[in-house]
């Protein structure tokens, strides 16, 4: 009997529907007063646009070319928004322009403004190019409530992302929160300055990235689950993650961020066929710290090329990578667990090949296996608190010390690497 990873068989509605559910109706939102002259607001031509076509059943909301200045707007079901070529949605500086509603921020539930395009507890959405969408430089960072992401969706099935670019400063772009079936494809995505994440896949089922370019100033792609006693009651995971075929760039942190926000538990994750161009920190970082719990499970990687990571290509973090918060999992049950990391046909020019050193001997990594990898690093591997761990074919090259250190580790492949 043929088997297939659940991530495949969630997209077979993605391809069969388009997302736009059965109706054909199309609307265009200059018939709805729509400037695109880049000064006047055509916040209001839009969520009309948008609402006409979701109270006639669905359709296309299409926005031709030109520079639409907007604030906030609701994406409703069974609507794809289509940008066309030459199509640009520019973000209002004005913050009043972003209503404050319940967000998840760094783990929590606060409350936050609105995206830039939104849409909550909605079925069969879209957002498809080759237009851009650019966030406003003026508000990003850190202030409370958190600042406008460029698109989030909230308790929403069946959401497809194709074919268009973003420009965000400083604040993330595209957030998923407790969705189902969520597809991002064919995406540029590019962004500078701390807090600038590509993609943030939050407590999510069934979700699938492939063929994006990123180059962002924070992680190009971040899984997270929930922070402390908070995500660990809700117990709502990040599960079937397909990342392939991506180009990851990233200008502080790592190409592909897991956790550190761990709390609801993160599993059944492939990464494959991707290009780290340039990586500031770290290839690949799994991260989480004690106070946080939940569960890191099942994690697959093979064919991917690391052009540049000065930092290292796998870092492995599991007790002191943020801050476990105001409320932390205590006892035990606030140490994160893992288990089954693989990683396969690799190619790397890094600072440290693999840093996994920081795991705690209460809760060891249970199941660890480096295969098939080459390449050049400044520092081998550091392994600690393992056990099932399997090295094969390891052709490193141009480090000093020795390839591999490791303390309370068992496994096939330790002996013969020096």
């Amino acid at each position: 009997m043929r088997r297939f990873h659940p991530v495949a068989c969630a997209f077979v509605l993605l391809a069969q529907t388009g997302c736009t559910g059965f109706s054909h109706h199309s609307f265009n939102v200059r018939t709805f007063g729509a400037a695109g002259d880049g000064t006047t607001k055509d916040t209001a031509a839009f969520q009309q646009a948008i609402n006409a076509c979701a109270d006639a059943g669905g359709g296309v909301v299409s926005v031709p070319a030109g520079d639409y200045l907007i604030g906030s707007i609701e994406l409703r079901s069974y609507t794809t928004l289509r940008l066309e070529k030459g199509a640009h949605l520019i973000g209002s500086p004005d913050l009043a322009d972003y209503p404050v509603v319940p967000v998840r921020w760094e783990g929590c539930w606060v409350d936050g403004h609105r995206a830039l395009i939104d849409a909550r507890e909605a079925s069969g959405l879209a957002v498809i190019g080759p237009g851009t969408i650019s966030g406003s430089p003026a508000l990003g960072g850190r202030e409370m409530p958190r600042r406008p992401v460029l698109i989030e969706t909230i308790t929403c099935f069946n959401i497809r992302l194709e074919g268009f670019a973003t420009e965000q400063t400083a604040m993330g772009s595209i957030h998923p929160t407790y969705c189902s079936q969520f597809l991002a494809r064919n995406l540029t995505v590019r962004s500078t300055g701390h807090n600038g994440d590509g993609i943030d896949v939050d407590s999510c089922m069934h979700a699938r990235i492939e063929n994006c370019h990123f180059d962002t100033g924070d992680d190009c792609i971040a899984l997270k689950s929930g922070r402390g006693m908070e995500g660990y009651r809700l117990a709502r995971a990040t599960e079937d993650v397909l990342i392939s075929g991506c180009w990851l760039g990233d200008s502080n942190f790592a190409g592909i961020g897991i956790g550190s926000e761990t709390s609801g538990g993160i599993r059944n994750v492939r990464i494959e066929h991707c290009t780290f161009t340039h990586a500031k920190t770290s290839a690949v970082y799994i991260k989480s710290n004690s106070g946080r719990g939940g569960f890191i499970a099942d994690v697959s990687a093979r064919d991917l090329d690391v052009a540049t990571a000065p930092g290292d290509f796998l870092r492995i973090n599991l007790i002191s990578s943020g801050s476990p918060g105001a409320d932390p999992v205590t006892g035990d049950d606030g140490i994160p667990s893992a288990r089954n990391f693989s990683f396969e046909n690799i190619k790397a020019d890094c600072g440290t090949l693999v840093d996994a050193g920081r795991i705690s001997p209460v809760k060891p990594l249970e199941g660890f296996s480096l295969v098939n990898v080459s390449g050049t690093c400044t520092q081998g591997m550091t392994l600690a608190n393992m056990t099932n761990v399997v090295l094969r074919h390891i052709r490193a090259a141009g480090y000093t010390g020795p390839l591999l250190t490791r303390t309370n580790v068992q496994g096939a492949g330790l002996e013969t690497l020096k």
